[in-house]
């Protein structure tokens, strides 16, 4: 036969697992952070991370192929991204997110099929039992838990603090706020504006401690509510990132109405997410985030930018706009 399509993208796609794998790895043994130090040779690596030899060149030229490190001379060291994100001794690192989500959802997404059959969530859910019951009633898993979600919100936060317009306002507020990563950001970049975070009251002791070895407590105070059950505090600006998308699209009108009762006259709600492109054809991560959302949740699932603008005007929002912050992220901004 000739001029047959290629395979390439189908094995890509079915097979990239195995580049997720490698990462994986690469965060387990400290690599990254050891890297930081400056380069190394495979031996040296090796000998550090007590590796066995028989796979070790594989292992550094496969990430030096993923473009998560560099080779020169025979030398590794990191490329600026794993530099930024990777290593574990410096702020910006993400690294929890990786390990603990992953360690989840590869095992849940066997069952995606189920998921897809029956509507019905494939975690904890499954099995009777309630994740965040679990996560919030141990200190310990509850640290993890809140830490992987300060790298799953550094990229965007650090964006929202650079491309939004803070001039305009004096207030914010961080609805699901977990360590406070986004305060932070914002109150980092911008002096003038004082800022609180919203979340559960185990979350308190967490943010405090983050928000704290940042010099921000004086700016920045933490509310331990419930933002079902709670008002949310008024504010000039209201966040809402990776939280409307757990929910039921009832459940996300509720949450809007909320933010917007809250919201001074002139204020605004950012809404950031993986948000699916308009066409519905791009942003692979905002619909396969959605399919997360089937296996993690009971109603909850992602949606496009058009679709939360929709949601805002019904709420009374009197504008609305898209903006993107990351490859994968965007955020939308209502103005009341």
């Amino acid at each position: 036969m000739r001029n047959q399509p290629s395979a390439d993208r189908i094995e890509e796609v079915a097979f990239g697992f195995k580049a997720s794998q490698v990462l994986f790895a690469a965060l387990d043994f400290g690599l990254f952070s050891e890297l930081a130090n400056g380069p190394l040779d495979a031996e040296a690596i090796r000998e550090r991370l007590r590796l066995h030899p028989r796979s070790i060149r594989d292992f550094l030229d496969a990430l030096v192929a993923l473009r998560l490190l560099e080779r020169k001379d025979g030398l590794y060291s990191n490329t600026p991204e794993a530099d930024f994100y990777l290593n574990h001794t410096k702020p910006t690192y993400i690294g929890n997110f990786f390990t603990m989500w992953a360690a989840r959802l590869y095992g849940f997404y066997g069952s995606l099929a189920e998921a897809l059959r029956t509507g019905k969530p494939q975690n904890e859910i499954k099995r009777g039992e309630d994740l965040f019951s679990a996560l919030y009633s141990n200190p310990e898993k509850l640290r993890l838990f809140l830490r992987s979600m300060t790298g799953h919100s550094l990229p965007a936060a650090m964006a929202i603090a650079d491309r939004f317009p803070w001039q305009k306002y004096k207030t914010f507020l961080d609805v699901g706020t977990a360590e406070g990563c986004l305060p932070v950001r914002i109150a980092l970049s911008h002096l003038h504006l004082t800022g609180e975070g919203f979340d559960l009251p185990a979350v308190q002791p967490f943010f405090e401690q983050y928000v704290g070895s940042f010099g921000l407590r004086d700016r920045i105070r933490f509310s331990p509510c419930d933002f079902f059950k709670d008002p949310l505090p008024s504010a000039d600006v209201i966040v809402m990132g990776m939280i409307l998308h757990d929910w039921s699209a009832e459940e996300k009108l509720q949450l809007l109405r909320k933010a917007y009762a809250a919201l001074h006259s002139g204020g605004a709600l950012i809404v950031y997410e993986h948000l699916i492109d308009d066409g519905r054809r791009k942003n692979i991560a905002g619909l396969l985030m959605s399919l997360t959302m089937l296996i993690e949740t009971q109603g909850g699932s992602d949606y496009t930018g058009a679709d939360c603008r929709r949601w805002m005007s019904e709420v009374g929002f009197r504008e609305s706009y898209v903006e993107q912050l990351t490859g994968i992220e965007s955020m939308v901004v209502g103005i009341k």
